[in-house]
């Protein structure tokens, strides 16, 4: 089944919830504003993008330049800061058989679901 982390408020998270509607595949929508995924949870998700932490993050929210910006963290720590404020993930990210990306290129996507 594919899961998406989804944003209702983004339009490209709005998107590519909509592509993946049309494919006809099972899919669960993952909330992560409210549905907050776990420090753990978030060390697997970088796991199956294959990314190191700061590559989740959305540099320009205003949350990460006012607390963050500038300041030398570890992978942890930056974990930690995403797991404390999930508006910071990248968004869309769609998981399929254990493997993920993050969604916002449509051709990126219509070739992971393949």
């Amino acid at each position: 089944m594919i899961q998406i982390y989804h944003n209702p408020r983004c339009g490209k998270s709005r998107n590519c919830l909509a592509f993946i509607n049309q494919s006809k595949e099972e899919y669960e929508i993952i909330p992560y504003l409210t549905d907050i995924p776990s420090f753990t949870e978030l060390k697997e998700l970088l796991i199956k993008l294959n990314l190191k932490p700061l590559q989740l993050v959305r540099i320009k929210e205003t949350i990460w330049i006012e607390n963050y910006k500038g300041k030398e963290l570890s992978d942890e720590e930056i974990i930690q800061a995403i797991a404390e404020n999930p508006i910071l993930i990248e968004r869309p990210i769609v998981i399929k058989d254990g493997k993920a990306i993050i969604g916002r290129d449509l051709d990126l996507v219509a070739d992971f679901l393949q």
